[in-house]
């Protein structure tokens, strides 16, 4: 494993270099292109909710100690966000059957269905912002994205 230092030659390092700068860029603009869109379905939940009601739509009903690692947070962030998110009506929380002590998170079918529709309008954003490019374009972003957030995953969880 290598540290945090940047090592390689000089073309690597200004290669690494933008692709610091674009990341960047690429964090800002994504949330400033989601708070000025003019449709009401991408405000119909917070960041966190969506993040978790995806999860748990694919994964299925959670813990909340299996979501915040999954997610790499801290569980007390899992357990404010989800208390916030139950009194929305988004999810409920049954007893754990593996641990009576804990619960286990499921989403509501409002909760999926609020997914959806920011779903659905995140997906005819992209299509819009990306409609120039072609089909093998849009299919190479979307394995690259998918790569770097294993890689990021796969750096956070070796911490």
């Amino acid at each position: 494993m290598t540290d945090d230092r940047t090592e390689g030659t000089a073309p690597d390092v200004a290669t690494l270099g933008r692709i610091e700068t674009e990341i960047a860029l690429l964090m800002r603009l994504g949330e400033a292109t989601r708070r000025a869109s003019g449709t009401a379905e991408h405000r119909v939940l917070d960041r966190a909710a969506y993040v978790i009601l995806r999860y748990l739509d694919t994964a299925g009903p959670q813990n909340v100690s299996g979501l915040a690692a999954r997610l790499n947070l801290d569980g007390s962030t899992v357990t404010r966000q989800v208390t916030a998110m139950q009194r929305d009506g988004l999810i409920t929380r049954t007893p754990d059957p593996a641990d009576g002590r804990g619960t286990v998170v499921s989403p509501t079918q409002a909760g999926l269905q609020r997914m959806a529709a920011v779903q659905a309008a995140r997906t005819r954003l992209y299509g819009d912002i990306l409609a120039a490019w072609s089909p093998d374009d849009r299919d190479t972003l979307a394995d690259l994205l998918h790569r770097l957030n294993e890689a990021l995953d796969a750096r956070n969880r070796h911490r």
